[in-house]
This record gives C-alpha cells, structure tokens and sequence, in this order.
C-alpha cells in the first residue's frame, strides 16, 4: 500500500511539472487544444469536436487523474527500490507511445504521433520526459526516506516533499500550469516558473 500511494503522490507531482512544460508549448503556438481537454471533450455528451462547458477543468482533472494513476502503477513496479531516472522517462514515454500512438488516434480524438500538428508531438515527448525524471526522483526520494515514517526521518520532524525546501513551494507555477494544460486558465495564470 506505501508504494501504491508513493506513487500516486509521485505522479501527482511529476503531472504538475510536466504540465508547465505543456503549457510553454502552448503560448509558443506549438500545441493548439491541450490533448486532456481533447480526450475530456470527445467523452463529454455532444459532438466530440464542438467545444463543452466545463471541459477545462474536467481536462484538468482528467489528466492529473491519469498521472496519479501512471503513479500508482509505477510506485507498484519499483516495490520501494530506487529506479534510476532513465528507467522513468522510458516508462514516460511507452505511456506516450502507447496512448498517442494507440488509443487516442484510434477513438479519433487526436491524430498518432507522425500525422499530428507540427509542433505538439515534440511538446507531448518532452513532456512525458519530464513527467518520467520527475516521477522517479520523486519516488526515490520518498523510498529512500523523505516521507515522516521513512527509515530518514528524524524523531518529530518529517522530510520536505520532493520540489520544495523545508515544507516551502519551490515549484513556483507548476500547479497553476496545470490549470491551463486543459485550457481552463486565463493567461495571467503563468507569471514565473520555479
């Protein structure tokens, strides 16, 4: 069960900082829609490519949904060892391969990988990198002892969270990006990165 929500907890955070990198892609005019809403969008009743009250945020909570999911699983294959960050980013990236490559184009929700928009594949691959290196750090740090309970802890102190500094968000916008992945957020919401 610790791995499982190590995990989870990993994904979580590695879904935040992949999602700055989606949304630089999209202010670089690289990315059009934001594949999350794209995929909440073709779920929600109506036509699949009219645009749906709400998908922003459903978008939003659909793809840190996914990513706590990918989380779980992955906290569930290291069994509390340490994976090296690599082995992450491949991991990462066969989910890429497998959902951009696979089910998405399948439903007709995006088009795979060599026939989308120039641009987007290249954000959604450095995306997934970074959502794999972010992942495993986070997990490794949280199996090695960064949690309160870990073999690391002191007696009446717990470990910072990976991405910040004595309990302090060094992540600066990450978790405003995420807003904006599924296009829910204003412009404004980015102002700086961490």
């Amino acid at each position: 069960m610790r791995n499982l929500l190590r995990g989870t907890a990993g994904g979580v955070l590695a879904t935040a900082v992949m999602s700055v990198v989606m949304v630089a892609g999209e202010r670089a005019g690289l990315m059009g829609d934001q594949p999350p809403k794209r995929i909440v969008r073709a779920a929600l009743p109506g036509h699949r490519r009219r645009p749906k009250p709400g998908e922003g945020v459903l978008g939003a909570v659909a793809h840190f949904g996914f990513g706590a999911a990918a989380g779980a699983l992955y906290g569930v294959l290291a069994r509390g060892r340490r994976v090296s960050p690599p082995l992450g980013v491949a991991y990462a990236l066969g989910i890429w391969v497998g959902s951009y490559a696979g089910w998405v184009p399948r439903l007709g929700i995006l088009p795979s990988i060599p026939h989308d928009r120039p641009g987007r594949p290249a954000v959604m691959g450095t995306a997934h990198v970074v959502y794999g290196a972010a992942l495993a750090l986070a997990v490794n740090r949280m199996n090695r002892g960064g949690g309160a309970d870990g073999p690391g802890a002191r007696a009446g102190t717990a470990a910072a969270p990976a991405g910040t500094s004595a309990g302090r968000d060094t992540g600066g916008s990450a978790g405003k990006a995420a807003a904006e992945t599924s296009g829910g957020a204003s412009g404004e919401a980015v102002t700086r990165a961490g």
